[in-house]
């Protein structure tokens, strides 16, 4: 076998590395242990992989040497005979584990860690950001971006979900199919929040974290197969339908393209297809929810050949409906610039002022940027100037930075930058 780079050692990271912790985390029980077992097995894999190259299969490598080190791990913190019954106890639990994981699909471990962590007895606040954390991998301050509250808040919240799991013996298991529709709202959350820090990262170089993306998709494909319901269907229609388009979603250098500029071409058609079924067969159920409504929203887009074909009364119209599932203050930011596009800039501003004199979305970033939009397409350039401003500000994502700056430069007069 070739010989792997460090470079190409982290891209394997990268790609595998939440798939490993949760079916180490399924087997050793215990998130910290599991997260220490991930490292030791990468930091070995630095080692073995650059001089013997790239095994067969990667996870189940580094899943079974995640094990051991695991192992290595318990016996070094035991102090002889205070701690030997309780050391022989967890390592006969790993044998056993081992033994019936002949039995389980190392895919089915990250949709295993989700219901997990998505399980009633953990506080609904908790169950998405802890989720996010150690299925994902997502940082503390990402989540927290995603959330729009104090990194300091969320770590709070992340440390009370793992105890709970931890004190209450929670299983690491797939639910019972009488009991998953209690607990279908919390992991579809989850999925969809994965899926959207992959479509629009709250921090970083890169507008995109395809990783993450494609993982959502891959994990709503696999709640698809368990559970047949129109909201998971919805769901993966929304994503497919979005995903569609990230190759028109940045040009040649990085830079931001808005969905009226971009070059429809340039959308994958076969998604755009698999979405639109996906949603009609959601539609048709008529037990359908906020999910299938915006994917509903997103097939109106994919329906329009330019920009000034799209049908924006029918999007104002689903919106509506929208609003009575879940009136949150982002669908009504949404709900905002459809209406912009359909009576004009005035409108929309409007709506916008009143959701930020409320109080709501004043630190989010999208807010203040959509305002800016609809200022400066009424000619208020000096607030335009300063809602962008306010934006640039508020945002952590270089490319969304380099995008607003390019706003206020070219309402200043400015230059555009390289």
């Amino acid at each position: 076998m070739a010989q792997m780079t460090a470079q190409q050692i982290e891209e394997v990271f990268t790609q595998s590395s939440r798939r490993v912790f949760a079916s180490l985390v399924r087997v050793l029980k215990d998130f910290d242990l599991a997260e220490d077992a991930l490292q030791d097995a990468f930091a070995n894999a630095l080692t073995q992989w650059a001089t013997d190259g790239l095994p067969e299969n990667p996870v189940s490598w580094l899943i079974s040497c995640g094990r051991f080190k695991a192992i290595d791990r318990i016996r070094r913190s035991a102090k002889l005979g205070e701690l030997a019954v309780d050391v022989n106890r967890r390592l006969d639990a790993i044998r056993d584990s081992n033994e019936t994981q002949r039995g389980h699909t190392i895919q089915d471990d990250q949709l295993r860690l989700i219901f997990t962590c998505c399980h009633p007895a953990i506080d609904p606040s908790v169950q998405v950001p802890l989720t996010l954390r150690e299925v994902c991998g997502l940082t503390t301050e990402e989540i927290a971006s995603a959330f729009l509250i104090e990194p300091k808040t969320m770590a709070q919240r992340l440390v009370r979900g793992k105890a709970k799991i931890r004190d209450a013996k929670i299983p690491i298991e797939l639910p019972d199919l009488s009991d998953l529709p209690e607990r279908l709202d919390g992991v579809l959350s989850v999925i969809y929040l994965i899926f959207n820090e992959g479509y629009s990262a709250s921090r970083g170089e890169s507008l995109t974290r395809t990783d993450l993306s494609s993982e959502a998709i891959r994990l709503c494909r696999l709640l698809l197969e368990l559970h047949v319901d129109p909201e998971v269907r919805g769901l993966l229609a929304l994503m497919l339908l979005h995903e569609s388009r990230r190759s028109a979603r940045t040009d040649n250098a990085g830079d931001i393209v808005l969905l009226e500029n971009q070059d429809r071409s340039l959308w994958n058609q076969a998604m755009i297809a698999e979405g639109k079924q996906l949603v009609e067969l959601a539609i048709r159920s008529r037990r359908f929810g906020e999910y299938t409504l915006q994917a509903a929203i997103s097939a109106v887009h994919a329906d329009a050949r330019t920009p000034s074909d799209t049908d924006w009364s029918q999007i104002v119209a689903l919106y509506d409906v929208l609003m009575l599932i879940n009136p949150s203050p982002v669908v009504r930011l949404n709900r905002a610039v459809a209406v912009a596009m359909r009576d004009g800039p005035l409108a929309g501003l409007e709506v916008i002022d009143a959701i930020l004199i409320g109080g709501q979305l004043v630190n989010y970033t999208l807010a203040h940027a959509a305002r800016g939009e609809l200022l400066a397409r009424l000619g208020r350039t000096e607030l335009a100037k300063t809602a962008f401003q306010t934006a640039l500000e508020l945002s952590q994502q270089a490319t969304e930075q380099r995008f607003l700056r390019e706003k206020i430069n070219r309402l200043t007069g400015l230059p555009l930058t390289p």
